[in-house]
């Protein structure tokens, strides 16, 4: 039988009711490696080269046996259980017991060759219960995969490798396989005169896998079928979330770029602040040379005070030559330079007003575009959101690989473009 396997009890780390632990001595092991050591020698190389093509880090794998173990996929390994006959003709106390103990063993040898993708890491033989049987614990891997790990664990495909391509329902690459090791132990049974009876009850006593195993085989391959019908309804869910898949696939990116956008917007605004305060200083500098023309101003608002008097019997001629005209060149040479500084001020003043006008249309536009790039960005935190609800829906392999189908897609739709282009220039010519 194909299932989980327990490998303490194989290894008697524990004994069931079932065994006879004085005959414990009896029983064959021929391998019992760690599981997770076998993992690392099988998968650590693949999964190094899987996650250096990840560009994010939620995608990549730390312990492949840990995803594995925790999926729903694929069973870490798996166990079959090979038995000939019953306690009535195959007793373990027997002289046939100890018979149906070589044949096993024979068979046991030749187990791996046969099936090179099912690695064998833990195998004993069982002579401390009613009957001589082999537990066989191996984990099936396959290589070259186009999907996830390229050296990953797939039963179905490990079989597929080797061969077993399946059919109909009933003619699974499982069922196949079974067949083909049934015939293997019946090969070696017969170099011992034991013939293979496969005819109604009798296949219960002596068959490769018992009756009772073979019942929950059944029920496997019908969770199968309900696995393959799953299956059609996830591709059916699949074809109507290709665009959804398609829209949200460039999300990261734009994201991306449009903090670079924000970035650069607050980098323009933090410069128009700068510009602002050069400015506001420049007018708080022309508002203290108003000032000081004021004081001026307040200063000769008086002449009558400023005008110098006459001297003691001083001529009229004399007065105005003296005294009047340099005075009144010096009010000229006054007015002049504040009307000059005057016409100079109000100069400033007109580029300073324009360029503050143009700071403050420039911040508003940089406030608004801050604000659209905060919604967009707000948006797309949305709609990634709502992608990684999908791929928990769809199933991340599943998701991934409609995504890797639709670039290849877009990538030879660019390259066929490139390639009729250079057709049409070379027309040209």
């Amino acid at each position: 039988m194909v299932g989980k396997g327990s490998v303490n009890h194989n290894s008697r780390k524990f004994h069931a009711k079932n065994t006879d632990p004085e005959r414990t001595c009896l029983n064959i092991e021929y391998c019992n490696e760690d599981i997770r050591d076998v993992y690392h020698e099988l998968f650590d190389e693949a999964l190094e080269r899987y996650n250096a093509k990840q560009t994010r880090k939620d995608r990549k794998i730390d312990d492949y046996y840990k995803k594995i173990l925790s999926g729903k996929q694929e069973q870490p390994f798996y166990e079959i259980i090979i038995q000939i006959g019953n306690r009535d003709d195959m007793g373990a106390t027997t002289e046939d017991g100890e018979l149906a103990k070589e044949i096993l063993d024979e068979y046991m040898h030749g187990f791996q060759k046969r099936n090179p993708m099912l690695k064998v890491f833990s195998a004993h033989l069982h002579m401390d219960e009613a009957t001589p049987h082999l537990h066989i614990d191996f984990i099936p891997f396959i290589t070259g995969s186009k999907r996830g790990l390229d050296t990953r664990v797939s039963l179905k495909q490990a079989l597929g490798a080797m061969g077993y391509k399946g059919g109909t329902r009933s003619e699974t690459e499982l069922n196949q396989w079974v067949t083909s090791e049934k015939e293997a132990l019946a090969n070696v049974m017969a170099k011992y005169d034991i013939e293979w009876e496969q005819k109604g009850t009798h296949e219960k006593h002596l068959s490769l896998l018992n009756f009772e195993k073979q019942e929950r085989a059944k029920e496997v391959a019908k969770l199968e079928e309900e696995k393959a019908e799953l299956e059609e309804r996830n591709a059916l869910v699949a074809k109507h979330t290709d665009e959804e898949l398609e829209y949200l696939e460039h999300i990261e990116a734009d994201i991306q770029k449009e903090l670079v956008k924000k970035e650069e917007a607050e980098k323009e605004a933090k410069k128009a602040e700068k510009k602002w305060m050069k400015y506001e200083k420049k007018l708080s500098r022309y508002i203290n040379v108003s000032q000081n023309v004021k004081a001026y101003a307040g200063e000769f608002s008086r002449p009558e005070e400023l005008v110098p008097d006459p001297d003691f019997l001083e001529s009229a001629k004399s007065y105005r030559e003296r005294k009047i005209i340099p005075f009144m060149l010096r009010i000229k040479d006054l007015l002049l330079g504040l009307y000059r500084a005057y016409l100079d001020m109000q100069k400033e003043m007109e580029k300073v007003e324009l360029r503050n006008e143009r700071l403050e249309n420039s911040n508003a536009y940089l406030s608004e575009k801050n604000q659209n790039l905060e919604q967009c960005i707000e948006k797309m935190a949305e709609d990634v959101d709502y992608y990684l609800r999908l791929r928990r829906v769809v199933g991340e392999e599943h998701s991934d690989a409609i995504v890797q189908g639709e670039r290849n897609r877009e990538i030879e739709e660019i390259n066929s473009y490139r390639i009729l282009r250079k057709r049409h220039e070379r027309g040209a010519r």
